[in-house]
């Protein structure tokens, strides 16, 4: 049997921080991060900051969301050397997914080439 991921069980409230303050450091704001999470997931503002209050798994996190946006399938990249477009667990590649958007946004890349549009 296959022992599940340790990130899966980690509440998003306790790696947001993180995610903000890599964004931070390299001159985007708050709301940049929020914009491509709630693009990613479907949440809007006010259910991403309950789910962050809440101290919701990523599990639950992305369980929860209200409409995963379908141009995730075009989040290609290597994150931690692995390809998010490879990655079999779904759960996972959601999370790496949004680990890469992240990346790209600390990186400077236009929000409009984020959100893939």
């Amino acid at each position: 049997m296959n022992t599940p991921h340790r990130i899966f069980a980690m509440s998003f409230a306790s790696v947001y921080p993180l995610y903000l303050t890599k964004v931070e450091r390299k001159g985007r704001r708050r709301e940049e991060l929020d914009a491509v999470i709630c693009w990613l997931t479907g949440y809007d503002a006010a259910a991403l900051a309950r789910q962050i209050a809440q101290a919701v798994s990523f599990e639950r996190f992305f369980a929860e969301a209200p409409a995963m946006n379908p141009g995730t399938a075009l989040i290609t990249g290597t994150v931690c050397g692995v390809r998010v477009e490879t990655i079999a667990d779904p759960l996972m590649q959601k999370i790496r997914g949004l680990d890469k958007l992240v990346d790209e946004l600390a990186k400077g890349r236009p929000l409009a080439k984020i959100l893939r549009e």
